[in-house]
């Protein structure tokens, strides 16, 4: 579900899974552990993407219905640990959004440290209208990236394009051509910072954000009760059908 390419000195990290590579349990797992690996290794910068039309469309909420509260019992900390390891990645992160980025594609692009954007790319962490509450790591990680604009973006739910996403600090920039050439590019330049600079840095950067996610435990207890109770279930399944229909 997680391919990696070698180009050049950066590690470009690419989310296969399904139409719009939906986030499931598995995707999740193997985005944090080849993410963790490459941590370890030590090799140069990320860039990660999407393949196909999407980035990640968020959350796999078929799964979610089918499963119930046993299964949302290990998406939400699932959620949290791919959220954790892209925003305590050590060296540089670039996302290239190439296309839907929403509700947990959205926050899992705002945990690099850039975000390139194609024209028609939407973007915007749209969970409140679903029914979901956020996972600790989930809010902070949008509160980090969207600074002052972070409770329109969370409560408004909205989906931005282009420079309407810049505006709202969803991207740093629109890229027309050459999505993930620009990515690379961006990701080698920051690569040839000192990695040890870099890194110490941006731990300095990360870290009220990264104590407040680690002293957050009861309240994702609280979130994971409020994903799995048979109220937004229901919800979901209904926002599920609705799809069907449109479709």
């Amino acid at each position: 579900m997680i391919e990696i390419q070698n180009v050049g000195a950066v590690q470009v990290l690419t989310m296969a899974s399904g139409r719009v590579n939906a986030q499931d349990v598995e995707l999740l797992d193997e985005l944090t552990d080849a993410v963790l690996e490459l941590q370890r290794s030590g090799e140069g910068p990320l860039v990660l993407t999407g393949a196909g039309r999407a980035f990640s469309a968020g959350v796999d909420l078929n799964r979610v219905v089918e499963g119930g509260s046993a299964y949302t019992d290990r998406l939400v900390p699932a959620l949290s640990k791919a959220f954790n390891a892209l925003f305590e990645f050590p060296r540089p992160t670039v996302a290239a959004i190439n296309g839907a980025a929403i509700a947990g594609g959205c926050i899992v692009a705002c945990a690099c440290d850039r975000r390139l954007i194609s024209p028609n790319a939407q973007i915007g962490a749209s969970e409140v209208r679903v029914g979901v509450a956020f996972p600790v790591a989930a809010l902070e990680v949008m509160r980090y990236a969207c600074g002052d604009a972070t409770e329109d973006v969370l409560l408004g739910g909205r989906l931005y394009k282009a420079e309407e996403a810049v505006a709202n600090r969803l991207a740093h920039r629109v890229v027309g051509d050459d999505l993930l050439e620009a990515a690379v590019v961006e990701a080698t330049d920051l690569g040839t910072i000192p990695v040890d600079a870099y890194s110490q840095t941006k731990q300095q950067l990360r870290a009220p954000t990264v104590a407040r996610i680690r002293a957050g435990a009861e309240i994702d207890d609280e979130v994971r009760r409020m994903w799995g109770s048979d109220q937004t279930l229901q919800r979901l399944a209904d926002y599920v059908e609705s799809l069907r229909r449109r479709d």
